[in-house]
């Protein structure tokens, strides 16, 4: 059997058996306290919990963040779909084929002449909803663009001057006299 170091040194002289047992009791008293005592553990344990805890509210605020995020955008899309559904306008086939351009490809509908002139002059504009394409009033395009412009594929803006008419107006340069009887 194996002899420990300090019955190895106690043979050869280097020490004496009072110094042995007043290490050993030295050691004893270490150990008794530290298990006793234990505070040293306890607060690395302490610290350790609450950087744990504390990223455990970072990742949870995080979260929270993104969920809010995407409850946000789903409650934007559902007042513009409202939007888009309460203020369309009947699709009628027409026989003018109005072409626009959406996500780099040409598309076209088929409306009547009153509906191509509105949407020229920016009083009617086309939107996008679940894959297909309504018309709506300028009024309802500019509620959808202030929540998200993405929806709106064709919006012309009204030109107007400051006495108050278009400019497209073919009249404009005829000014009616005021006197005028009939």
């Amino acid at each position: 059997m194996a002899i420990s170091l300090q019955e190895q040194l106690l043979k050869a002289g280097l020490v004496k058996e009072k110094q042995l047992k007043k290490s050993n009791s030295e050691k004893r008293k270490q150990v008794r306290q530290q298990q006793h005592s234990k505070a040293g553990v306890i607060d690395e344990t302490k610290e350790a919990a609450k950087l744990a805890l504390a990223e455990k509210a970072e990742r949870d605020r995080a979260l929270a963040r993104e969920q809010n995020k995407a409850a946000d955008a789903k409650a934007i899309a559902a007042q513009i779909k409202q939007i888009i559904t309460m203020n369309r306008l009947p699709k009628n086939k027409g026989d003018v084929a109005y072409n626009f351009v959406d996500d780099k490809k040409i598309k076209s509908m088929h409306v009547d002449i009153a509906t191509v002139n509105h949407l020229s002059q920016g009083r009617l504009a086309i939107v996008r909803l679940d894959g297909h394409y309504e018309i709506v009033p300028q009024a309802a395009a500019l509620k959808i663009q202030l929540r998200d412009p993405s929806f709106i594929i064709v919006c012309n803006e009204q030109q107007i001057s400051a006495d108050g008419t278009q400019e497209d107006d073919p009249y404009a340069d005829y000014k009616v006299p005021d006197d005028l009887m009939w």
